[in-house]
């Protein structure tokens, strides 16, 4: 084995280490940076519909897969996904047990940082989008031994609450430099580029997120969004395997769900929270996604995406509630 292939079993063996240590529970773990959640599962968990962010979702141990459109993305210790957009996607962790489970973490991607590290990179010339095309808004990386160390450092400085607090910014940055200097970087730089469809369709996704309860159709949305019909069609669909409608329905359907398992909602209200005026519509349309009606939406979370009922202490002493009470992602 040469010393490059050493190094990197080597920093692959202290990562897993680490998470086994910070993820002592089971679940999805809230961090001190909002950003940064922890992952441990000691069992496999059923394919299920979630919602990733724009983000890295890195695996010390165990392997999961993705599925988008007609795609099956697969990564593990060897690769790192990078997801550029928000994705109502399903999901399943393939590999789990109690004697290994599965070890990862989700760092949400800071699209000013990455603006800004762009800018660092390529000098003061301007940036722009090297191509009109869709990079991919689901892909995966090849971990190297930097990355690796790279991570080491950020998930080293959660064990300090002054190295978090110093250390942490440089370390999130860190980790983000090694992805654009990545196969994927140019996954990252589409989010980033004004100028490129990939952040178009984000804005759009955006305009989405924030108006969800209002009755929107394709006109409305292509007139607030600055684009043709036909346009916002084709483009939001190759980025996301969704028309533009179908991704609202599942904003609102996510959202939903949440309401009822996290406030309490009953079916009626959350649907009519979330935009919808006929309950029977909702019922059906709640179960044909997640395969159980609105009553029984607990169920359709398994266990591990739960974020963990452990609270963590601001500098002040009190604790405060990682509960999610808007989209974000799931594992």
């Amino acid at each position: 084995m040469n010393n490059g292939a050493t190094a990197a079993m080597k920093a692959s063996d202290e990562l897993i280490r680490l998470l086994a240590r910070l993820a002592a529970n089971e679940g999805v773990i809230p961090t001190a940076w909002p950003e940064l959640f922890l992952i441990r599962s000691h069992r496999p968990v059923a394919r299920h519909q979630v919602v990733y962010r724009p983000c890295l979702c890195i695996v010390a141990q165990g392997r999961k897969q993705a599925f988008f459109g007609d795609r099956v993305v697969t990564y593990d210790p060897n690769n790192f996904l990078v997801v550029s957009l928000q994705l109502p996607i399903e999901a399943e962790i393939v590999e789990a047990s109690v004697e290994r489970p599965f070890l990862g973490l989700v760092l949400e991607i800071d699209a000013a940082m990455v603006s800004q590290l762009i800018l660092d990179i390529d000098g003061m010339a301007p940036v722009s989008a090297t191509n009109s095309q869709i990079q991919g808004a689901m892909s995966t990386s090849r971990a190297d031994e930097p990355f690796i160390q790279s991570v080491i450092r950020l998930l080293r400085a959660l064990e300090d609450p002054l190295d978090c607090r110093i250390l942490g910014p440089a370390a999130i940055r860190e980790v983000s430099y090694r992805v654009l200097r990545s196969s994927q970087g140019d996954v990252l730089r589409g989010l980033a580029l004004s100028d490129s469809n990939a952040y178009r369709v984000f804005r759009v996704q955006r305009f989405l997120e924030e108006n969800y309860t209002n009755h929107l159709d394709i006109t409305s949305i292509a007139r607030n969004c600055n684009m043709s019909e036909s346009t916002l069609h084709h483009t939001f669909k190759e980025a996301t395997s969704l028309s533009p409608i179908q991704y609202l329905k599942k904003v609102r359907l996510h959202q939903a769900r949440l309401m009822m398992v996290n406030a309490g909602l009953g079916a009626g209200e959350a649907g009519f929270q979330v935009g919808y005026e006929s309950p029977s519509q909702f019922s059906r349309e709640f179960k044909r996604l997640f395969g159980v009606p609105p009553s029984r939406a607990s169920e359709s979370l398994p266990g591990v995406t739960a974020v963990s009922k452990q609270e963590n202490q601001d500098e002040n002493g009190s604790h405060q509630s990682h509960t999610p009470q808007n989209i974000r992602f799931f594992q």
